[in-house]
């Protein structure tokens, strides 16, 4: 397949998401639809460095391909990180970005015959943002799908009111968000204190008791930081599944 060509892309809009998270919304004047899978990523090259390899930053489309030629980067502020700053402290509303793209092959599967977990931390909800809306949208057959999100705080939760609606929407959808860093106390069964691991561990167990002991076919879809994604790996292997249910995209 042929790469895409470097194209320009106008920043049309900026929404600080969080104090450390913004939106920028961008729009490619020169295609009539910026066409894309929900999963794909694509390719900044920011004014940052000489060398073409050391300005080059890939960032997943958090929004779902709507027929338009605006798309949406959902990104993270990294205090020491050359091109969030540059995004964060150059970029205005008006401000042109080169880019690249559509690129990736971290995407649904052709057909949705088996249950999907999506787990991810920080950031990495934004494909999976794009594939439950996408899914929704165009009424997908699919099984269960859940959405496992690693937040430290509750601020922290990306488009969380957001993905509960989709929720009410599709009653195969299960938007869990686990989070790191806060207390006990009394929450939504939905909503847990700790990490990611355990939660899809519970739904496995659970689905195999009511599958007569029998592990229920799933995929496993993992996109944040590294150490969840090593963690993750080896525990979903534990429970027994190989290493082609697992699709990974790394952030960080």
């Amino acid at each position: 397949m042929a790469l895409e060509p470097w194209r320009t892309g106008r920043v049309i809009k900026i929404e600080q998401q969080t104090h450390s998270t913004r939106r920028f919304f961008i729009q490619i004047p020169e295609l009539e639809k910026f066409d894309f899978k929900p999963g794909q990523f694509v390719t900044l090259d920011l004014p940052i460095h000489e060398k073409p390899n050391k300005r080059w930053r890939s960032y997943s489309i958090a929004s779902w391909p709507d027929g338009s030629n605006v798309f949406e980067l959902c990104i993270v502020l990294l205090e020491d990180g050359m091109g969030t700053n540059y995004l964060f402290n150059q970029v205005k509303e008006g401000s042109e970005l080169t880019l690249r793209g559509p690129v990736g092959v971290f995407t649904l599967p052709d057909e949705i015959d088996k249950d999907l977990y999506f787990i991810c931390t920080g950031t990495g909800v934004a494909p999976f943002r794009s594939m439950i809306h996408h899914i929704i949208t165009h009424n997908i057959p699919h099984r269960d799908i859940h959405l496992i999100f690693g937040c430290r705080k509750f601020g922290d939760a990306l488009y969380a009111n957001e993905l509960k609606d989709l929720m009410r929407k599709d009653a195969g959808f299960f938007f869990h968000t686990c989070y790191s860093r806060e207390e006990p106390g009394n929450h939504d069964h939905l909503v847990r204190i700790g990490y990611v691991h355990q939660v899809y561990e519970e739904l496995v167990n659970e689905n195999k008791i009511q599958n007569n002991g029998e592990l229920k076919p799933a995929s496993f879809f993992l996109c944040g930081w590294k150490n969840m994604i090593d963690e993750s790996k080896q525990r979903i292997q534990a429970l027994g599944y190989d290493r082609k249910s697992i699709h990974q995209e790394l952030y960080g």
